[in-house]
């Protein structure tokens, strides 16, 4: 749980109270799934939570994994790992689920492991490459590759990530949130 509150504390400084939106630019928080690592704009990222018990949702996706209760607020959660099309694993004390804000609808994020915030310049981010084959089916949801001190990471569209009427379905079968 270390790690996790670490990790909340990064994205504290990065957010900081009252901080410029222009501080966030280019600041990114990254994940490991399978042997590859992620990144999210730290702009949608709105914290990180350990794992929960999660409530499943009948006849929803797979990588849809149910909804959790979040200080009262019920959100859908995604293993990432599942909608990569990737080997499910058993979740431990590294699972985590980072809470982000996908076109304002909080959604819920399953990853491995948190790495770290990164900043990557906007030089440093390259288009990603047309790739055909369908064992490399997460691609489709990356909109770029960033160099990291000689690794990259790649870079993920939440839009293309999160399909809208998978997300609207699981919406709709939860209890509506009283809370604001």
């Amino acid at each position: 749980m270390n790690e996790i509150s670490n990790s909340n504390q990064l994205i504290d400084e990065v957010l900081g109270i009252g901080s410029e939106r222009d501080e966030q630019k280019g600041k990114y928080m990254t994940f490991k799934s399978g042997r590859e690592y992620f990144g999210l704009k730290i702009q949608c990222v709105n914290e990180i939570i350990q794992i929960q018990s999660i409530t499943k949702v009948p006849e929803t996706k797979d990588y849809i994994k149910g909804l959790i209760n979040l200080r009262g607020k019920v959100i859908p959660v995604v293993d990432v790992r599942l909608r990569f099309h990737q080997e499910p694993i058993e979740y431990n004390d590294r699972t985590c689920i980072i809470v982000i804000n996908h076109n304002s609808m909080m959604v819920g994020l399953i990853v491995e492991k948190i790495a770290e915030v990164v900043e990557i310049k906007e030089e440093d981010i390259l288009p990603p490459p047309v790739i055909r084959h369908s064992e490399q089916s997460h691609r489709k949801y990356v909109y770029g590759i960033g160099k990291v001190d000689g690794a990259v990471k790649l870079l993920l569209d939440p839009d293309k990530l999160l399909n809208d009427d998978d997300l609207s379905a699981v919406e709709l079968s939860a209890p509506q949130n009283d809370e604001d």
